[in-house]
């Protein structure tokens, strides 16, 4: 199986790590300091599900799709920021000769509308979208840890597309590690994870705490509960579904599963708070908010959070660890 990795983060390297091996020929897309990193002593993987370590001529790296030769690649994994998922879908089309003209794309990526950038540029069938609930930290630009688990890595179409094209790349990254399987209800659970991130990852990175800390506080449940409910309601307006009725219900799985399954985690949005880097709000909750404004509803709680963390952002309140 031959798969481009476009972009070398956590996310990124956490996943080729899982296909780095001689059946499959990766290639991932990285920054500079990455890509010297990788090339000079290759990529590790530790954590909970083990150690894993590749070697430099084990795979390919490079630092622009310009460097890449002509190929059809089985699979290209995005694995940007949400933030990036406009760029990144027009330097792969810009690139398509490089990449292959059907070849599918799947987006492991935080938040909601990543997908719908990838479709100005390529057909609905060929996009695919990943449901990751398990945490890649990346204390080396060529190492990358796990650190939590909450469930198997989802891997579904919002366009209806063949379900059984994905199906080697499931397969491959099980072999590789981590738990992945296929879905045909990647929307419910995607607005799961909008759910989740939504309520945990901002909170987390405002209160420089991790999620279990969120938990135990009658204060910062109250507020993560207001911000789910806030979420069902914009969801529930426009007409998207999750494996959840009621916010309640998935409240229960939240404090019951989810947030202690994840407890000891940080958000990427508090690591890149404390990087100094743009964060993925725009995405979570301020997805949330653009939907409440063109169903006219009212989210003062993801509202209040999304404002906070652009504060931040704004260096007016430099973030620290």
């Amino acid at each position: 199986m031959h798969v481009l990795i476009y972009g070398g983060g956590a996310v990124g390297l956490g996943i080729a790590s899982c296909l780095i091996r001689p059946s499959n020929r990766v290639e991932i897309i990285a920054r500079g300091r990455t890509v010297a990193a990788l090339r000079e002593t290759g990529l590790t993987r530790t954590g909970i599900f083990g150690r894993a370590h590749a070697q430099p001529e084990e795979f390919v790296c490079h630092e622009s799709m310009e460097q890449m030769g002509e190929s059809d690649f089985d699979f290209v994994l995005v694995c940007t920021k949400s933030f990036d998922s406009a760029a990144a879908a027009r330097d792969l089309a810009d690139h398509e000769k490089r990449v292959g003209e059907r070849t599918p794309l799947v987006l492991f990526q935080n938040g909601w509308g990543n997908a719908e950038e990838f479709c100005e540029h390529f057909d609905r069938d060929r996009v695919y979208n990943a449901r990751v609930i398990t945490g890649f930290r990346r204390p080396q630009p060529n190492e990358v840890e796990i650190t939590v688990h909450a469930d198997a890595i989802h891997i579904g179409s919002l366009f209806s597309g063949d379900l059984s094209a994905v199906e080697p790349l499931c397969r491959a990254v099980r072999e590789g590690g981590v738990p992945c399987e296929k879905t045909d209800a990647i929307e419910k659970d995607l607005w799961e994870k909008m759910l989740y991130n939504c309520a945990l990852n901002p909170l987390g990175a405002i209160l420089h705490v991790p999620y279990g800390a969120l938990a135990d506080e009658a204060s910062t449940r109250m507020l993560m509960s207001q911000i789910v409910s806030e979420v069902f309601a914009v969801m529930s307006a426009a007409g998207y579904q999750t494996h959840w009725r009621r916010p309640e219900e998935f409240l229960k799985t939240f404090y019951g599963k989810l947030v202690p399954d994840t407890a000891g985690h940080r958000s990427s949005m508090l690591q890149d708070l404390s990087a100094g880097k743009h964060t993925e709000i725009d995405a979570l909750n301020g997805a949330v908010l653009r939907l409440a404004t063109r169903y006219d509803l009212e989210i003062p709680y993801n509202r209040a959070v999304h404002n906070l963390i652009r504060f931040i952002e704004s260096n007016a309140w430099p973030a620290k660890e």
